[in-house]
């Protein structure tokens, strides 16, 4: 399959299980924190906001996700639909972290996606904010990676 020719199931329009679905994939790759294959999720032409950085291409966002990761150490992220329609679809997450420092942190945030017909992402806008926690505060105690499927979401944590 060529480079024009990639897909990434489940594909648009989206269902109320396949829009779940690419939700947990894509937390399930970002939790993997390998930034070239989480890369290949975005289509080469990708558009993101993510704070105050703008990125353009796939290449570009995977420069993005090496510094995202050298920085947010320990990273553990639950993703959660919030609504979809068609080849859209809007999350609300929040991951744990710490800096090189020790010093524990929560985002939260909300991210609106755009898929292509070939199941990529054209677009993602993200908002969030990080609010500093003690390390008794946390509640992401999975080993790192993939959250287990039995480790509760973001609604039966509360959050």
């Amino acid at each position: 399959m060529s480079k024009s020719e990639e897909q990434r199931h489940p594909l648009p329009p989206f269902t109320r299980e396949s829009a779940i679905e690419k939700v947990r994939l894509a937390e399930n790759g970002w939790n993997g924190r390998n930034a070239e294959k989480v890369s290949l999720a975005y289509s080469e032409n990708t558009q993101w906001r993510n704070r105050s950085e703008f990125i353009s291409g796939r290449e570009e966002a995977k420069r993005f996700l090496e510094r995202k990761w050298a920085k947010e150490l320990d990273y553990r992220l639950i993703k959660e639909l919030w609504a979809f329609e068609e080849n859209r679809i809007a999350v609300r997450y929040a991951y744990e972290w710490h800096d090189d420092s020790g010093n524990w942190f929560r985002s939260y945030g909300n991210e609106n996606w755009e898929f292509n017909e070939n199941g990529l992402m054209t677009n993602r806008f993200a908002a969030l904010n990080d609010v500093p926690i003690s390390e008794s505060e946390r509640l992401f105690h999975w080993p790192l990676g993939i959250r287990p499927d039995d480790h509760p979401g973001l609604s039966e944590l509360g959050l």
